[in-house]
């Protein structure tokens, strides 16, 4: 069986946002204070034992952050047609994370997405 190691990094941004269409109170501008984790899977260890080094990872998830980070989502081009919802929101993030940290050997696995310490959304692909 192959080997297969994951690793994760954990970030954070603060944007608002509202639900197009939302029958309750997240259909009026919000903010949170949005918990990302970004789950790497690697196929092998270099010569330290390091399949993708933490800093790479935090540093690709940084910069697509500060692409969200203190904005009204519903503004942002990848919003306009969509709900910035934690499901779409992961979606954005993994994409992009991945067109950053993809090769061979190294692949995105997921995203977690939170809103609160108690609710968010994964987005895989297989």
């Amino acid at each position: 069986m192959p080997a297969c190691y994951e690793v994760y990094v954990k970030n954070h941004f603060s944007a608002a946002h509202a639900l197009r269409e939302y029958p309750g109170d997240c259909s009026r501008m919000h903010g949170h204070n949005w918990i990302i984790e970004v789950y790497v899977r690697c196929k092998e260890l270099d010569k330290v034992g390091i399949g993708i080094d933490f800093r790479d990872i935090q540093q690709a998830l940084k910069k697509v952050l500060s692409e969200l980070d203190h904005f009204n989502l519903n503004e942002l081009d990848p919003f306009k047609d969509i709900n910035p919802t934690s499901e779409n929101i992961a979606r954005f993030i993994y994409r992009e994370i991945g067109k950053i940290l993809n090769t061979g050997t190294v692949r995105v696995s997921k995203v977690l997405v939170s809103e609160t310490p108690n609710a968010g959304a994964y987005y895989w692909e297989e």
